[in-house]
C-alpha cells in the first residue's frame, strides 16, 4: 500500500508563490519518479511536472520558467515550486507517484495523492 501526503495549496494573488510538498510512505520503489498533475473543473487531468530519481524533469509548456520540481530522495517526498502564478494555474493539484520517463516521455505512476486546492485570484 502506497500513501502520497500532500501540503502546501492555498489561496495567492496574481504573481504571487505557492510550495506544494508531498511525502510518499508504503509499498513504493525509491527508484519511483514522482510529479505534479493538475485538474481544473471540467478539464481533463494534466501533467504539471514530473522527476525521476537521477534528477531528469519534464514541465508542461505553460509552467516552464515560473516553476520549479524538485524531490529529495531520502525523504521521498517531491516539492513543487510555483512562482510568477496566474489565474489559469487555478486547479486541484495531485501528487503522482510510481512515473519513469519513456522513449514518448514522462509517464505517470498508478499512486495517487488526495489532491489539494491552488486558486490564483486577486
Amino acid at each position: 500500500q502506497v500513501q502520497l501526503v500532500e501540503s502546501g495549496g492555498g489561496l495567492v494573488q496574481p504573481g504571487g508563490s505557492l510550495r506544494l510538498s508531498c511525502a510518499a510512505s508504503g509499498s513504493i520503489s525509491s527508484r519511483s519518479g514522482m510529479g505534479w498533475y493538475r485538474q481544473a473543473p471540467g478539464n481533463q487531468r494534466d501533467l504539471v511536472a514530473g522527476i525521476t530519481t537521477s534528477g531528469r524533469t519534464k514541465y508542461r509548456d505553460s509552467v516552464k520558467g515560473r516553476f520549479t520540481i524538485s524531490r529529495d530522495n531520502a525523504k521521498m517526498t517531491v516539492y513543487l515550486h510555483m512562482d510568477s502564478l496566474k489565474p489559469e494555474d487555478t486547479a486541484v493539484y495531485y501528487c503522482n507517484a510510481g512515473g519513469y520517463y519513456s522513449a514518448t516521455g514522462y509517464v505517470r505512476g498508478d499512486y495517487w495523492g488526495q489532491g489539494t486546492q491552488v486558486t490564483v485570484s486577486s
